[in-house]
Order: structure tokens, then C-alpha cells, then sequence
């Protein structure tokens, strides 16, 4: 036992443990990380709700309603009988009004009006939390270090997605257009996704004390990681065919199951004159695609799962559990929506549950990087 300073002997106190110390990452200032981690948990659950409501526009056909884009001004809707008169006059002079909605009249269009914007009136709210939350924690010096880049990321691509909803409108404005093109539809979702799972990672990391994460990384599971790191990608691309699926309506075009149309592969899969674009605009081909892929992604998240359930980490096998039961209850959404035809509510409730397995893969990912220690007593938070 190593000798203690006589003046310590006399006055009875002990030097502090290593482990009391604490090292520099505790010493370091971690700023505001609790109340980041709050703003972000709000942005996450309006950019969920953004997801959602732009499923509904979509499902509603509102999308095409309001033909400007206007960050500014037009978050003010008409008022008035001249105003709103003069907007359906907009949207009666595109294509999708004279092809598809010829004998819709003022009280119709206000309807869909609406729809889209709410989307909108969300999306600048968004863009209002986030600038707002970005500013107070960087002027108050809150901000945590090496986060500000991070955060800043969060705005910039928040930014483009406005870019891109517009780019995507803007295509279904044209002549012989009646819908948005499912190319630019599929890019608008899949980076709303983007967004959305790099909110829910970073939400994860401040869950934690930066030094606990230090000390979980050290225990994770690499394999593991890298196999929920191939699930999430695998999730991201059904995702991104589902959009597609939604462009072009092919799920309203083969309401069976398991077959389509009556045959296991339906005969108008090719259309030679499509070529490589059978893949994005045969709804046969888009819709078969995207049944095997999520053949595909059930078969994968049951291997990952059987390999979670090896972990030494009771947190890190829940998370996976949760996972696998995500993918049995959208597998079933699924199913329900296409053989009911895509209607609002299986539709609208198959995309959210979309939401809930990508974000569940991702939480699981974090546990298999990030495991919460375990003792004799149990799991350490």
C-alpha cells in the first residue's frame, strides 16, 4: 500500500480516486447538451410530422394546389373572395386542373389549398425552430464543442429540402404533367429521411455524458454495427422505392397479394420502349421491385436480429426487438394498404410506420456502437 503524505495521516483526508478526478473530457465544458438535445427532440418530431403531412398531401392530390413558391409571402393564405378566386385561376391554368379536375369548383380547391399550406406552414416552421435554436445556443455560448458544424449541417440541408420541394413541384407544373415526377418526388423524401435520421443520431449521442459514450464505444459490437449499418441503408432504399411506387401510383394498379394481377411476376414487368426507365415508371416493374426488396429487407433484419440476440447488452438485444417488431407490423401496413388500394388512411399510416422502422434501426445501430454498461447489479444509465 503506497504511503500517504504525513500532513494527510493527521488531518484524516484522502486523496481523490482516479475515477473521482474524472479525466479532461470531464473537465471540458460541455455546454447547453440536455437543452440541445430537447430543441432537437422537437425538431425531429415537427420533421416527422412534415413526413406525414406530405404523405397526406400526396394521397389527397394537393400537392399542385399552389403553383408559386413564396417562402416569405406566402405564408399568409388568400383572404377574401377576390384572392382565393384569383389562386384557383393559377391552378386552373395548369395541366392537372384541365386533365384531371376539370369540374372542380371554388369550395374543391380550397380543400386541397389547405393541404398543402399546412405542408408548407410546417416546413417554414421548421426552418423558424431551427434558426431560432441555432442562434440562442451559439450567441449564448451554449453551444456544446464540436457541434456548431453539426448543427449547421441540420440548417443547410433543412434549407435545401425547401429547394428540392419546389424543384419537385415545379416539375408537375409543366405541360402533359398532371403529377409531380416521381424521380423528384422519391429525392424530396428520401431527403427528408436523410434529415430525420441524422436529428434522431445526434438526439442519441446527447443522451449521454460525452464520457460514458467514450467508455460504451470501447465495449461495442463492430459486427453488429456494421450489419445494422447495412439494414439502414437497405430501409433507406425501400424507402426511396416506395416513393417512387407513390409517383407513379403504382400501388393502386396491383391490389393483390402475394401475387399481382394474378401472377407471381406480372406480365407487363417489361416495356421495351421504357427500357431502363421500366424500373422508375412501369408501375408493374416499380411495384414488384419494391415487394422483393422488402422480401429482402424482412429476410436481413431477422439475421441481424438473430445476431443481436448474441450481444452481452440487455439494452443492445431490446433495441433490435424493437426493431424486428417494427418490420412485422410495416410488413403487415403493407400488405393491408395495397390490397385495400392505397387509401388515405392504410397509406398515410404505412408511411409513418416507415418512419418508426427507420428510426428504430437507427436507435439500434447507436446500441450496438454506444452499449450501455452492465454490472452485477444490472444496466448502468
Amino acid at each position: 500500500m503506497a504511503k500517504r503524505p504525513i500532513f494527510q495521516e493527521m488531518s484524516g483526508e484522502t486523496a481523490p480516486s482516479p475515477q473521482q478526478a474524472g479525466g479532461m473530457i470531464d473537465a471540458r465544458p460541455k455546454g447547453a447538451r440536455g437543452a440541445i438535445r430537447i430543441w432537437l427532440v422537437a425538431l425531429f418530431v415537427l420533421v416527422a410530422a412534415m413526413i406525414a403531412l406530405g404523405g397526406a398531401t400526396r394521397l389527397t392530390g394537393s400537392g399542385l394546389s399552389i403553383t408559386e413558391w413564396k417562402p416569405v409571402t406566402g405564408a399568409l393564405p388568400p383572404s377574401g373572395q377576390a384572392a382565393w378566386e384569383a389562386e384557383f385561376a393559377k391552378y386552373q391554368a395548369i395541366p392537372q386542373f384541365q386533365a384531371d379536375n376539370p369540374t372542380m369548383e371554388l369550395a374543391g380547391f380550397k380543400r386541397i389549398y389547405w393541404w398543402e399550406w399546412a405542408h408548407r406552414q410546417l416546413g417554414r416552421a421548421v426552418g423558424l425552430v431551427w434558426g431560432l435554436g441555432f442562434l440562442f445556443f451559439w450567441v449564448s455560448g451554449r453551444m456544446p464543442a464540436g457541434w456548431a458544424p453539426r448543427l449547421l449541417v441540420l440548417g443547410g440541408l433543412g434549407g435545401l429540402q425547401g429547394a428540392v420541394g419546389w424543384w419537385m413541384v415545379s416539375s408537375g407544373l409543366v405541360e402533359g404533367m398532371t403529377a409531380v415526377a416521381s424521380y423528384r418526388l422519391a429525392v424530396h423524401l428520401g431527403l427528408a429521411f436523410a434529415i430525420l435520421g441524422l436529428i434522431a443520431w445526434q438526439v442519441l449521442q446527447l443522451s449521454r455524458p460525452e464520457a460514458q459514450l467514450l467508455r460504451a464505444r470501447r465495449a461495442g459490437e463492430p459486427k453488429l454495427f456494421s450489419m445494422a449499418t447495412g439494414l439502414m441503408h437497405l430501409a433507406f432504399v425501400q424507402i426511396l422505392l416506395g416513393a417512387l411506387v407513390a409517383g407513379i401510383d403504382a400501388g393502386r394498379q396491383y391490389t393483390g397479394w402475394p401475387k399481382m394481377g394474378g401472377e407471381w411476376i406480372p406480365a407487363a414487368i417489361w416495356d421495351a420502349g421504357l427500357g431502363w426507365r421500366n424500373f422508375f415508371e412501369n408501375a408493374a416493374t416499380v411495384q414488384f421491385t419494391h415487394r422483393m426488396v422488402g422480401y429482402l429487407l424482412a429476410v436481413f433484419a431477422v439475421v441481424v436480429w438473430l445476431r443481436a440476440r448474441r450481444s452481452p447488452h440487455p439494452v443492445t438485444k431490446g433495441a433490435f426487438t424493437a426493431m424486428i417488431a417494427a418490420v412485422g407490423l410495416q410488413i403487415a401496413l403493407g400488405i393491408v394498404t395495397v390490397i385495400h388500394g392505397a387509401p388515405l388512411g392504410e397509406a398515410l399510416a404505412h408511411q409513418v410506420g416507415a418512419v418508426a422502422l427507420f428510426v428504430l434501426i437507427i436507435r439500434a445501430r447507436h446500441h450496438a456502437r454506444y452499449p450501455f454498461e452492465t454490472s452485477v447489479r444490472g444496466t448502468i444509465r
